[in-house]
């Protein structure tokens, strides 16, 4: 854990929101929280399953009672929906366009979601909920909206994780609800590391223009996250930022969902401090917030889009004590 600490740092990350995590992952980084060892601030979920009983979230709000300094905190409550697209486990709306009658499987049926939506927003705990087709991602809306029914509306911050595909229906609830939407600038095919097929034709050219709809839902007043998903797709936020400017459509005629360099910052910096509740704290640099910062190699608003890549972290301080320099022994080759 302290090696993936090192790596995070490496690349200039000074905060961590996990996604996935129980008690013992959060009595590790205690436990490198006393040795001085604890490189990044750190938010752990409890992962909620789909043959757990609700009782079960008792855990979760004791891991949040217990673990709330600005180090190290939890309060979350992670749910996976449905799997990925290229192995047609994304549960969609429609039937996928390459294997006709077939939607993908739910991990949780909409009932069974919506029961843990209410009883861990009961709580206060905020959940964040692996959603990526579309079938999915309105389930998790629908779950999200039971939950403000039955208790009421309150500052929740829900997340939906990935929402790969959505419907034109479903983009409006996001800031409707309140709902964040976090996203990953490298999973788009063809954005950075992943290929333009199999998926954009197991999606379908129809629904393309709502795949990885990041301008959109920004559009309509949803609030944007952007993050790596690591290990799945590369950890560093430079990687990301070039990925999500450099965004083109795949086909003439798509709505461009490509952000500008400030806005794939802000996805980075203050949307995520936002999405952990920390908005008044960090996310930027402000007089009073913590001493959280990056010093890059080059100006990276005077760098080419096509070459943000070669801008690289010198230093990255976080709580003012310095985690990654070159060479210097911490950071890792």
């Amino acid at each position: 854990m302290h090696r993936g600490l090192q790596w995070c740092a490496q690349h200039g990350i000074t905060s961590i929101q996990n996604m996935d995590g129980n008690l013992y992952q959060l009595q590790l980084l205690a436990g490198l929280e006393e040795e001085g060892r604890l490189l990044c601030r750190t938010k752990i979920p409890f992962h909620f399953k789909n043959f757990m009983t609700l009782d079960m979230l008792e855990k979760a709000s004791r891991m949040a009672a217990t673990y709330n300094s600005e180090w190290l905190s939890s309060g979350m409550v992670k749910v996976f929906y449905d799997g990925v697209l290229d192995s047609w486990t994304a549960v969609m709306v429609d039937d996928y366009a390459d294997r006709p009658g077939w939607r993908g499987e739910p991990l949780f049926s909409p009932a069974h979601f919506a029961e843990v939506a209410v009883e861990a927003d009961r709580r206060g705990l905020q959940i964040a909920v692996h959603s990526i087709g579309d079938g999915a991602v309105r389930a998790v809306l629908d779950g999200y909206q039971a939950a403000l029914r039955k208790n009421g509306r309150r500052d929740s911050r829900h997340r939906i994780e990935h929402i790969e595909v959505t419907t034109p229906s479903d983009v409006p609830r996001f800031a409707e609800l309140g709902v964040l939407a976090s996203m990953q600038p490298p999973h788009p095919p063809g954005a950075m590391n992943f290929p333009l097929e199999p998926t954009i034709s197991r999606i379908g050219s129809a629904k393309w223009s709502l795949s990885y709809a990041w301008r959109t839902l920004k559009d309509a007043g949803a609030r944007v996250v952007f993050a790596s998903d690591w290990p799945v797709s590369p950890v560093d936020p430079i990687l990301g930022i070039q990925a999500a400017v450099m965004r083109k459509p795949w086909a003439e005629g798509l709505p461009d969902q490509s952000f500008s360099l400030q806005e794939s910052i802000a996805g980075y910096t203050v949307e995520g401090a936002y999405a952990e509740f920390m908005e008044h704290r960090k996310g930027c640099l402000k007089t009073g917030y913590l001493a959280d910062l990056v010093v890059l190699s080059a100006d990276i608003e005077a760098t080419a889009p096509e070459a943000l890549h070669t801008v690289r972290p010198m230093t990255t301080i976080c709580g003012g004590k310095i985690t990654y320099q070159p060479n210097d022994g911490i950071g890792i080759a």
